[in-house]
Order: C-alpha cells, then sequence, then structure tokens
C-alpha cells in the first residue's frame, strides 16, 4: 500500500532533489573522465585571458570601406563567432577602419579561418522544406524508403540531388537547438541542408537547398520601400527591392523562369510546391526564401510578405552589405592576459563571501535554528547553480564573466528572500494559534504564490535583460535567471519538505524558544473556545499570560489585521457584558 500524507511526500521530494543532484554530478564527472570537461567552471576573457587579433578589411578591386561596411562585417563576424560556439567574445571596430577581435584562451586554426572570409552570400533554390524540429529517431524514415537518385540532376531544382545521405541530415537537423561546430563554408556546388531562423511572425525552418545558381555579388544595390498597389497608391505594407548586375539579371531570369512554373503548377497558392521558391543564404544559413510569383526579366525583384519597417530594413541591409566581397586580414595576433584579472575575481568572490554571511548571521539572529535551514537552502542552491554553470560551459562553451559573478553575488539576497517570505507566513500562522503542522502546511499554501510571482518577475527581467543587452551584461542577466530557478527548485524541492519533517520533531514541533518558533516569542492570538474562555499556548486565561508576557501580548496586538481586532473587540465587549449581567445577578441575591 502505498505511503501518503505530507511526511512521505517531503521524503519523496528530497529523494528526487539527491537524484538531480547526483544525475549532474554524475554527467559532469563523465566529461571530467573523457577529457572534455572540468570540474571547473570556464571563465571568460575578463578573468582568463585569451587572443587579440587586430584584422585589416580588404576589399576587392583595392577600393575602400565605408563605416557601414565595416559595421556590418563586425555584424557578421560575431555571427561567425557565435556560431563556432565561442562564448564572451569581445569584438569592435579600431578607428573606423580595422576590426580588433578578442577570444577567450586560443582559437582554433578553423576560427581563425572564419574571421577572416568574406561575406558569403549567395541564392539557391528550393528543392525541399520541413518544420524546424528534429524527426524523432522513431519516426524517422527506414533506410529502405530514403529517396534515390534516379538520373544525374538536370538543373539546380531537381529533386535528384537529395541522396539518402542528404535525407537523413534533413530529418537529424533541429533549427531550434542547432549545433555550435560549424567551422567550414559549404561547397557551392552541392545542396545544402540548412535552417532559417525563427522570427517573430514565424517559427523555424530547415530546407533542403540546390546548388548556388546567382552569387551575392551579382546585387547591385538593394534598398526598402512601401509598397505600392496595382493603381499606383502606396500601401501600409513594406517591400524590399533588389536590383542586380547585367550578369545577375541574366541568371537571375532563367531561375525565375524555372520557379515560376512550379508556382503555377501549383495553382498560384501561397502553399503551392515548395520549389517555387529560392532561399537567399548568408554564411550558409537562410535569411529569406521569397516565392517566385513571376518571371523577373529586368533584375529588379521586389520581395514583399509581412515586412515591419525594421525587418525590411534589416533584410535590406543583408542583402547590400552581405554581399560585399570584404575579406580580412590579421595585421597582429597577440596572447592578452584578463582585462580584469584574478585579484577582481578575488573581491568579487571575497564580497559574494561577506554578502553570504550577513544572511547567516541574520538568518540565525531572526530565526535561530530555523536559520540554519536557510543556510542549508543557500548550500543547496550554491551546489546547483555551480554544476549547472560547470555542464554548460562544457556542452554550451559558456564562460563565466565578472559581469556573471555579480548576478551570482545579487542572487543570494533573491534566494534567502523566498525563505524569508516562506518562514514569516509559518510565524504569522503560528501567532494565530495553529500548530506547527498546520502552520506549515498553510503557511506554505500561502507563500508559495509570493514567491512564484516574485521568481517570475525575477526571470522576466533576466530574460528581457539578456536579449536587449550586448557584451558582458548578458552575463549578469543569464547567472541571474540560473539562480532563480536554482531558488524555485530548493524552495520546493528541499526547504518546504525539510520544514514539514522539522515540524514533526519535538524540538520545532513543540516551540522551543531556540527553535524560532516559540509561539509566546511570537506573541500568538488567543483563540475564541466559547463560554467565556479563550484557549492560549498555555490554555490559560488571557489576563495570566498578558501578565506574563507582555511583550508578547503587544506584539500580538500590533499584527493582528483589521478583521482580527475588531472580532477581539466584539468578544470583549460581550465578555464584559456577560460579567456585568454576573455582577448584577449576584447584586440582587445579596439583597
Amino acid at each position: 500500500m502505498a505511503r501518503t500524507g505530507p511526511k512521505y511526500s517531503a521524503i519523496r521530494m528530497l529523494v528526487w532533489l539527491g537524484v538531480l543532484i547526483a544525475a549532474m554530478t554524475a554527467v559532469l564527472a563523465g566529461g571530467t573522465i573523457a577529457g572534455q570537461a572540468g570540474w571547473a567552471p570556464k571563465l571568460a576573457l575578463d578573468l582568463e585571458g585569451g587572443t587579440q587579433m587586430i584584422l585589416a578589411p580588404k576589399v576587392e578591386g583595392g577600393s575602400g570601406i565605408t563605416e557601414d561596411q565595416l559595421n556590418q562585417a563586425v555584424a557578421i563576424i560575431r555571427q561567425r563567432v557565435d556560431g563556432s560556439g565561442v562564448a564572451e567574445a569581445e569584438i569592435s571596430t579600431q578607428s573606423g577602419r580595422n576590426v580588433v577581435v578578442s577570444l577567450p584562451g586560443t582559437p582554433a586554426k578553423e576560427t581563425r579561418a572564419l574571421i577572416q572570409a568574406s561575406a558569403d552570400m549567395n541564392f539557391r533554390p528550393v528543392i525541399q522544406t520541413g518544420p524546424g524540429a528534429a524527426v524523432p529517431a522513431a519516426s524517422r524514415t527506414p533506410e529502405a524508403q530514403l529517396p534515390k537518385p534516379t538520373a544525374a540532376p538536370a538543373n539546380s531544382s531537381d529533386e535528384n540531388w537529395v541522396t539518402p545521405e542528404i535525407y537523413k541530415q534533413f530529418e537529424a537537423l533541429d533549427c531550434d537547438n542547432p549545433s555550435q561546430d560549424k567551422q567550414q563554408r559549404s561547397d557551392p556546388t552541392k545542396p545544402l541542408v540548412t535552417c532559417e531562423p525563427a522570427s517573430a511572425n514565424s517559427p523555424a525552418i530547415k530546407y533542403i537547398l540546390g546548388p548556388v545558381e546567382v552569387k551575392g555579388s551579382n546585387i547591385k544595390s538593394s534598398s526598402f520601400q512601401l509598397q505600392r498597389g496595382a493603381q499606383g497608391a502606396v500601401t501600409n505594407e513594406w517591400a524590399v527591392n533588389i536590383q542586380f548586375d547585367d550578369q545577375g539579371t541574366a541568371k537571375f531570369k532563367e531561375v525565375t523562369e524555372r520557379l515560376y512554373q512550379f508556382y503555377a503548377a501549383g495553382g498560384g497558392q501561397t502553399g503551392s510546391d515548395p520549389k517555387a521558391q529560392f532561399a537567399i543564404v548568408l554564411d550558409d544559413q537562410v535569411i529569406s526564401a521569397p516565392r517566385s510569383l513571376a518571371v523577373i526579366t529586368d533584375g529588379r525583384p521586389q520581395i514583399t510578405g509581412g515586412f515591419t519597417e525594421e525587418s525590411a530594413k534589416a533584410l535590406s541591409d543583408q542583402l547590400r552589405f552581405g554581399a560585399l566581397p570584404i575579406s580580412f586580414e590579421i595585421q597582429s595576433e597577440q596572447q592578452i592576459s584578463a582585462t580584469l584579472g584574478g585579484e577582481q575575481l578575488r573581491m568579487g568572490m571575497l564580497a559574494g563571501l561577506i554578502g553570504l554571511l550577513l544572511v547567516v548571521v541574520y538568518s540565525l539572529f531572526q530565526y535561530r535554528a530555523l536559520g540554519l535551514v536557510t543556510v542549508a537552502s543557500l548550500v543547496i542552491a550554491g551546489v546547483l547553480t555551480f554544476l549547472a554553470i560547470a555542464i554548460l560551459g562544457w556542452t554550451e562553451n559558456y564562460r563565466l564573466s565578472l559581469a556573471g559573478v555579480a548576478g551570482l553575488i545579487v542572487a543570494i539576497g533573491q534566494t534567502a528572500d523566498s525563505f524569508i517570505v516562506y518562514f514569516e507566513r509559518i510565524r504569522d500562522e503560528l501567532r494565530e494559534g495553529r500548530g506547527l503542522v498546520s502552520a506549515v502546511e498553510n503557511g506554505w499554501k500561502r507563500a508559495k504564490r509570493t514567491i512564484l510571482a516574485s521568481k517570475a518577475v525575477n526571470l522576466l527581467a533576466a530574460v528581457v535583460l539578456f536579449f536587449v543587452a550586448v557584451g558582458n551584461v548578458r552575463g549578469f542577466a543569464f547567472t541571474l535567471g540560473l539562480t532563480a530557478i536554482a531558488d524555485l527548485i530548493v524552495v520546493f524541492m528541499f526547504t518546504h519538505p525539510t520544514l514539514q519533517l522539522l515540524a514533526r520533531t519535538k524540538f520545532f514541533g513543540e516551540g522551543h524558544r531556540f527553535s524560532g518558533l516559540d509561539p509566546k516569542r511570537l506573541g500568538a492570538v488567543p483563540l475564541y473556545r466559547g463560554a467565556g474562555r479563550v484557549r492560549t499556548p498555555e490554555d490559560k486565561p488571557v489576563a495570566v499570560v498578558r501578565a506574563k508576557n507582555t511583550g508578547a501580548a503587544a506584539e500580538a496586538e500590533r499584527r493582528m489585521t483589521i478583521a482580527e481586532r475588531r472580532l477581539a473587540e466584539k468578544q470583549d465587549q460581550a465578555k464584559q457584558a456577560q460579567l456585568a449581567g454576573t455582577s448584577k445577578s449576584a447584586s440582587k441575591e445579596g439583597k
């Protein structure tokens, strides 16, 4: 027979917490034994040091580079560095001419080559599309049913480009969690399996694309504007305009003649054959995949479809600058020491220890033995956070910066707030005259809503700050959000279950004066029992209790709500009336 009740529920929750910590420890230990991870978190550039490269841009033809072009080049380099799995990199311009790239540790040879390469923009026809999520292994196409080419491909849209290997790669690709090991460019003469990242208006989409047909270097210019209707009137829809050079115009005419046939064969519907689409690919990632609705003979296509002014400008800039034949030459490369160094890290850790010590002292002073639960909860939260950061450093190459350390320090106080809210709810229940077991359960019901609301606000702030901020501030936001999640896990899986078990012990259950849950010290409010009596912690008359513990009674009166105060006044009035009636009866009998 299954054991139920708060006690056994608490034990099960603590066991699950132990399993979670053991599993995280085992994962990290496995990575350490395999030589791929370490027990200590990875440190960012400001704490560990790394490599600084000064890059000089080179434009084909020897022409100069404008500030807009340089800024776009910086954005492309940042995307490449992030895509190669390097976290906490610093990329900036120098004197409007050069680009400075600072990477933690020593970058791999492939990373250097990727940074130096020019932007790679091209146009590929779409062969097949699908949802961005990976197909579950159990649902993937059996080997015998995989598509097999029946002839040599006739053009870039031919499905004979799709081999069993390409289709397996397509089904396994997960655009919601893309791998960060992209180190080499794709072959322009072969098909490509890639993603279009999710946006505000659409989810992530994955594609099988044919070989390159039009190069980005054939783009002469691009712009964005409000779209004009059939009568020439300006509408509220934004559009992106492209102008190709002579070579691009001829090639794009040939491509759209073929793509329009697929569109017409599908009845001219939006959901027609995906082979009617052509994908604009920047560094092997789709930035847009419009459908060919007509044959474009003048080399001036217009892209429409749900653009805002911001998204239209972004795509126009990518088309205009992303296709520039800019490469970079490494002018100088040197190893740099930590920009802040170990001394700042030690000072930050010292500040964290001081803050932790103050929280411990306050908890023990305010809650006595109950404060030990706060200390234990903080330790558990610290262990979970440490293991999570170390595992993320191994799997996602996350690096802890000084800003991240600051987020961990701030989280100490926020984590302690959750425990204080819970403890005060329990003490409020005790002041109302309940026993400790029921006070723990009722206090948890009231505190749980407050804690969830508080942590939801913390998480929302961390998420907004992470996506809005740049640089090291994102490290602060990340650790702030991570510790908020750890706090919730600890409160639900350790703090509350521990209080449920402690409430059933003699030391806490009987309200020892050093337990922090002594009803007398908390000024428990007496409850009316009828027949002119009230119940107190010792079941004595109120006058006796007040005579022995005037301070506790004052505390109880101060903490009473308006409703409780009015109820107490009514009870006092009723008691006085009863005593007055008894006194009159005694007087009559005396006469």
